[in-house]
């Protein structure tokens, strides 16, 4: 299981606009290429996003299905990109005090729930995806700072 944690200069809020704008899916999930469709019910419980993944020609059609929406606190996503497999991702997010410089902390949690990605002792996965979701944090509070905030970097 990865975790990776970061302060953002923004809003909870700020933060559940970008991840409920499926379009945008791309811009900050790294390793995500393209989006194919957004389903009319995302981001309620069950709505899905359709993206491919990889890199033109090996790109592999994935679907994401939100399982949890609980704005401005919780999502839960489960991606399924077929062969590879699939995973569960959690975004918790929460106000930081005025005390502790403002705006919010996100946590983002990812394992592999199903195929292949399994079989990945965590001892090499995790370190990967730490690495991954670093950059993807990174992205997200570019966009979600950009809405309500400034970025530090």
């Amino acid at each position: 299981m990865s975790v990776n944690v970061m302060a953002m200069n923004c809003r909870p809020e700020d933060v559940f606009d970008v991840l409920a704008d499926g379009w945008m899916f791309p811009t900050w999930v790294v390793g995500a290429s393209r989006m194919r469709a957004v389903e009319a019910g995302w981001p309620e419980v069950g709505g899905r996003l359709h993206h491919s993944f990889g890199m033109w020609p090996l790109v592999i059609d994935d679907t994401t299905t939100m399982l949890e929406w609980d704005p401005p606190r919780r999502a839960v996503m489960k991606p399924a990109g077929w062969p590879l497999g699939e995973a569960m991702v959690i975004f918790e997010v929460r106000e930081r005090s005025a005390a502790r410089g403002g705006g919010c902390v996100v946590r983002m949690t990812e394992w592999a729930e199903a195929g292949p990605g399994t079989l990945v002792p965590d001892l090499v996965a995790d370190p990967v995806l730490r690495v991954r979701n670093h950059e993807t944090m990174r992205r997200l509070a570019f966009m979600a700072e950009g809405r309500g905030g400034t970025h530090a970097d």
